[in-house]
């Protein structure tokens, strides 16, 4: 993985309009980073949402709160009226109602009302499993950051290994990228961005401070090639990266993962 910086990265000229209420400080420090006329992806956790159990388990039936609402529609608003980007594009989101509310909202802000297809894989913890009985026990007994941490090493029953799980996200999103200049919309939860960062950031360890926040998310976009030759570019909280997508598979090879 590389760290780029402007020198190879040419942002864009963005606007001055005050971010929305309850956005998280690192999306507008993302967006002033953002590369002109790529194939874009917004990777997102979903908004605002009821409070979880201590243990950081949050049923699939917990909703947006009314202020998750609002801010969902106003940052799919903010989005479009601020970025040189085209929204008018299916969005792609976990199953659970909550990250759909957030796409549909998001775009109901974009002035935009497209598709949204469900994808087994953004659930949690979708593509990070194998056996998700097995995988969902040990879910709920150790709570959220000490699964991803265990997964990231290889070390959690009814699990992929890291990269296999970080392979299939990033394929999910090769599939769907939106035409030049537009923007799509990947809506899912805290566990698989976490994971799916810590992956592409070969970091074998996570803290509560790495955590994604409601409504926050990394920009992504690949190279204008097959996907075994194309980089992964991705920008999350105010940094710009890229990682070789062969990496993965590399060590997939060597795993006999593919």
């Amino acid at each position: 993985m590389t760290n780029t910086n402007s020198n190879t990265v040419v942002p864009m000229t963005l606007s001055t309009a005050p971010a929305p209420a309850h956005l998280p400080e690192s999306m507008m420090a993302s967006v002033k980073l953002l590369p002109k006329n790529e194939r874009l992806i917004l990777f997102t956790r979903h908004s605002l949402r009821e409070r979880s159990d201590g243990n950081g388990f949050a049923s699939y039936q917990l909703p947006l709160t009314p202020k998750g609402r609002v801010l969902a529609r106003a940052w799919g608003r903010w989005l479009a009226d601020n970025l040189p980007y085209c929204m008018d594009v299916d969005s792609i989101s976990s199953p659970i109602q909550r990250c759909i509310d957030t796409a549909r909202l998001m775009q109901e802000g974009a002035g935009i009302n497209r598709d949204i297809s469900h994808q087994s894989l953004l659930v949690e913890p979708g593509s990070l499993v194998t056996d998700s009985t097995k995988a969902s026990h040990i879910f709920k007994e150790i709570g959220a950051l000490n699964f991803i941490n265990r997964f990231l090493i290889g070390d959690l029953e009814g699990t992929k290994s890291a990269h296999q799980g970080g392979l299939d996200i990033l394929s999910l999103f090769y599939q769907h990228q939106p035409e030049h200049g537009h923007l799509c919309l990947a809506v899912s939860h805290d566990t698989l961005l976490s994971a799916f960062l810590a992956v592409m950031m070969q970091v074998e360890e996570i803290g509560w401070n790495d955590w994604p926040k409601m409504m926050e998310g990394v920009f992504l976009w690949f190279d204008d090639a097959p996907l075994v030759e194309a980089y992964a570019h991705f920008i999350w909280r105010g940094q710009t990266y890229s990682r070789p997508v062969m990496d993965l598979m590399a060590k997939g090879q060597n795993t006999g993962d593919i």
